[in-house]
């Protein structure tokens, strides 16, 4: 019987690493059979736990319906659209949403269209997507547990809760990418850094981000030469409120649309966030900055020896971010 099970341990062991050996040459989803595999969960599935070889998944054009999930220590995955705005990953769950057979509603977390737990994780020229009405509750189109996340040239559309940089204590970095929704579109506890990113603020939103950092973490979600945008009634957005009372945003060098309310940031009704939550920018401009005097007097405004403590490398502690991604 040993044997029997010492050899059925050797065979799927010697599928899982060769199957390791030919993502790390990389895989290919298509939803036309033309591919390694049609749908995006079956090559997540096939990534094997305690994960070190560097996989990428290459996804062709296509819409894809599907309620995705990476699991922790399903590590060095890199996810790679043929085109942004034309590889879509999709799905339309939200917070309330009662499921057939489900003890209990959907939370918001549970309605993500994609959940990302496993660490080292990069993805680059994708959407990603949740089409709950903003009527709905709040749904996510990306939820990142894991650390050491990057996400590269990629589309987050949605209505609350877009993009939850959900993970206490993770590293996430984001360059060139494109975040629109109504209020708290960014939110979570992670240390997030937007660099060259674009906000879009919609219709019916109020706020823009929701940072929760724990008081024992230094940097929260910071924003470097990005662009507010969106078409929106002027004076209607605050950029963030403190969810949690130690929430942490920066702004650097960004350009703010008239949409911004001169007061800039929102206390979320509870006094003792004037004095817990850290709320800054740095050279501001467009006509959302042009009001900076009436910001909120518990807010800040950085001088460049301030600013300059602002970089990914002391933020990400350790890891660099801008290095080589994953190929």
């Amino acid at each position: 019987m040993k044997k029997v099970l010492l050899f059925c341990f050797l065979i799927c062991l010697t599928a899982s690493m060769a199957w390791a050996q030919q993502m790390g040459q990389r895989v290919v989803v298509a939803r036309d059979g033309s591919g390694n595999y049609r749908t995006v969960q079956e090559a997540l599935n096939a990534v094997p736990k305690n994960n070190t070889t560097p996989i990428t998944i290459f996804i062709k054009k296509g819409v894809y319906k599907e309620k995705l999930n990476l699991a922790k220590k399903q590590d060095n995955v890199h996810l790679v659209g043929e085109a942004a705005e034309e590889t879509i990953l999709v799905y339309d769950d939200y917070n309330g949403r009662v499921v057939e057979g489900a003890a209990e509603p959907l939370g918001t977390s549970e309605a993500s269209s994609f959940r990302v737990f496993g660490n080292n994780f990069s993805a680059e020229n994708l959407t990603f997507q949740n089409t709950a009405a903003h009527t709905a509750g709040q749904g996510p189109a990306m939820w990142v547990y894991g650390d050491k996340a990057q996400f590269r040239n990629c589309r987050f559309l949605g209505n609350r809760d877009t993009l939850y940089v959900y993970g206490y204590g993770s590293r996430q970095y984001y360059k060139n990418c494109y975040i629109e929704g109504t209020t708290d579109f960014i939110l979570g506890s992670s240390t997030a850094w937007f660099e060259d990113c674009t906000l879009s603020c919609k219709p019916s939103g109020t706020c823009m981000l929701a940072a929760s950092t724990p008081d024992t973490v230094t940097f929260g979600m910071v924003f470097q030469r990005c662009k507010v945008v969106g078409d929106v009634p002027e004076d209607s957005y605050f950029l963030g409120r403190p969810w949690k009372p130690y929430g942490k945003i920066v702004f650097l060098n960004s350009e703010l649309g008239a949409m911004i309310k001169p007061k800039g940031w929102d206390h979320w009704g509870k006094e003792t966030n004037k004095q817990d939550a850290f709320f800054a920018e740095f050279k501001s401009k467009g006509p959302g900055a042009a009001k900076a005097k009436n910001r909120a007097l518990w807010s800040k405004q950085l001088n460049a020896q301030q600013a300059a403590l602002y970089t990914p490398a002391a933020a990400m502690h350790g890891w660099n971010p801008t290095a080589q991604v994953v190929e």
